[in-house]
């Protein structure tokens, strides 16, 4: 069972969230107190650190001191930025030839 060590509120929602470590080195914000519906199997390691795994077919039940987590991201009730659509995606402006002079 977490403690409340290491919770902070979402920017957002304000909700208590706290910040984790993914198998693949990338963090992730996850809702502070357990939850039976989540996905996540979360733990604290030696140095405390808070670890969450994906509870998969292969693992999908919880291990030795793991908990049960909802990703924060799937109850966040702040609404998410849109992105801004640009007029080319992924193409830079063209410079046209003679255009373009070495600065004095």
């Amino acid at each position: 069972m977490p403690s409340d060590h290491n919770v902070v509120l979402c920017d957002g929602c304000r909700a208590r969230i706290r910040w984790a470590i993914t198998v693949h080195g990338r963090r992730q914000a996850v809702n502070a107190d357990p939850d039976p519906a989540g996905r996540l199997a979360a733990r604290t390691d030696h140095t405390g650190t808070l670890k969450v795994r994906v509870l998969t077919a292969e693992r999908d039940r919880l291990e030795g001191d793991e908990w049960q987590a909802m990703p924060h991201i799937a109850t966040c009730t702040s609404p998410r930025p849109r992105p801004r659509p640009s007029s080319r995606p992924g193409r830079r402006a063209a410079v046209r030839p003679g255009s373009w002079r070495w600065p004095r």
